[in-house]
C-alpha cells in the first residue's frame, strides 16, 4: 500500500468518512514534519488524534503541524498549530535531488510545486540569466541550478528569514556560483541593479504578479521568457485557463511590443472554484 492510500486509511478509522475527506489531498510531508492543512470545517483538536497516528505509523515522522486556512502579511505565510511529536519547525526537505533547510512557520514551503520546479528548470537553456523576483527559500533558483546550465540566477525575497535559508541552501547545494541570494524588494532591486540582466524572470507570488509584471519586463533583455503565477477564480462554465491569459495579456498590452503565450497550466487548486494557474509567456519589448 503507497504512503498516500495508508493515510487515507488511517484518516477514515480516526475521523471518519465524511471529515476524513476534507483532509484528504491536505497532508503534505515535509523533511520529517507532517503538515495536515486544516479546512474551516475542522478545529485543530480534531485532528490530535490522527497527528499522534500518524508519529507511530510513520518512524521518519517526527513533528506534526496544522496549517490554518490562508496565507497573510508581506512574507505570505500560512499560521501553523503544533499538534503531535517534536515542537520543532526546522526540517530538511528533499527535491530533485537538492536539499532545502526550511522553517514552515517562516518561509513558505509547498510540496505540491514540486513538478512546478522541475518544469521550469527543464525549459532553462544553457547560459540563460535567470531574475526570481519572489524566491523564498530558494527552490524555482536552486533546481534550475542543479538540472540545468544557467550561467547566473538572481535569486530575490524580501523576507530576511527566507534570505538566510536561501544563503544556506545555496551553500547546501554547492551552487554558490550560480545563484546569488538578494535580500530586498524584487521590483526596486530590479530597478537598481538588473535592468535588461535576464532571458527568463520567474514570478511565484500569485497575488503580488500582476502588479510586479512591469518590473519583470524591466528585468528581461530585448526578448525573453516570463513565467507568471496567477491565483484564479472561475465560476461555473467560466475557463480558468483563458482567464489567466487575458488577464496577463490586458497587463502586457501597454507594456511591450509584441507577446506570444506558451504552455498555460493548473498547478493546483486553492479552494473551491479557484486555482493557481502558470502562465508562460514570451515577450519582446
Amino acid at each position: 500500500m503507497t504512503r498516500g492510500r495508508f493515510l487515507k486509511k488511517i484518516a477514515r478509522e480516526i475521523l471518519g468518512e465524511d471529515k476524513a475527506s476534507l483532509i484528504w489531498g491536505r497532508i503534505e510531508i515535509i523533511g520529517d514534519i507532517a503538515v495536515i492543512r486544516i479546512p474551516f470545517e475542522l478545529e485543530p483538536e480534531e485532528l490530535k488524534p490522527l497527528a499522534e497516528r500518524i508519529l507511530e505509523e510513520f518512524k521518519y515522522i517526527r513533528s506534526v503541524w496544522g496549517g490554518l486556512p490562508g496565507v497573510s502579511g508581506p512574507y505570505r505565510l500560512r499560521p501553523y498549530v503544533h499538534l503531535a511529536g517534536e515542537k520543532r519547525s526546522e526540517t530538511i526537505y528533499r527535491e530533485h535531488g537538492c536539499l532545502f533547510k526550511v522553517d514552515i512557520t517562516r518561509v513558505y514551503v509547498s510540496p505540491t510545486l514540486n513538478y512546478e520546479h522541475r518544469r521550469i528548470a527543464r525549459l532553462v537553456r544553457p547560459g540563460e540569466v535567470i531574475t526570481n523576483m519572489f524566491a523564498g527559500a530558494g527552490f524555482f533558483s536552486i533546481i534550475a541550478a542543479k538540472l540545468s546550465r544557467p550561467r547566473k540566477v538572481y535569486s530575490i525575497d524580501v523576507n530576511p528569514d527566507a534570505y538566510r535559508f536561501m544563503v544556506e541552501n545555496v551553500r547546501l547545494n554547492k551552487v554558490e556560483g550560480i545563484v546569488e541570494p538578494i535580500l530586498g524588494d524584487a521590483a526596486q532591486v530590479i530597478m537598481e541593479k538588473l535592468q535588461s540582466s535576464s532571458d527568463r524572470v520567474l514570478m511565484p507570488y500569485p497575488e503580488l504578479a500582476l502588479d510586479y509584471l512591469r518590473y519583470a519586463i524591466m528585468a528581461i533583455r530585448n526578448c525573453g521568457w516570463v513565467h507568471v503565477y496567477l491565483h484564479i477564480e472561475a465560476d461555473k462554465g467560466e475557463n480558468p485557463y483563458e482567464k489567466a491569459k487575458n488577464m496577463v495579456a490586458d497587463a502586457l498590452s501597454e507594456l511591450v511590443k509584441k507577446y506570444g503565450f506558451g504552455t498555460i497550466r493548473k498547478v493546483r487548486t486553492v479552494k473551491p472554484r479557484t486555482y493557481q494557474i502558470a502562465v508562460d509567456v514570451f515577450i519582446e519589448k
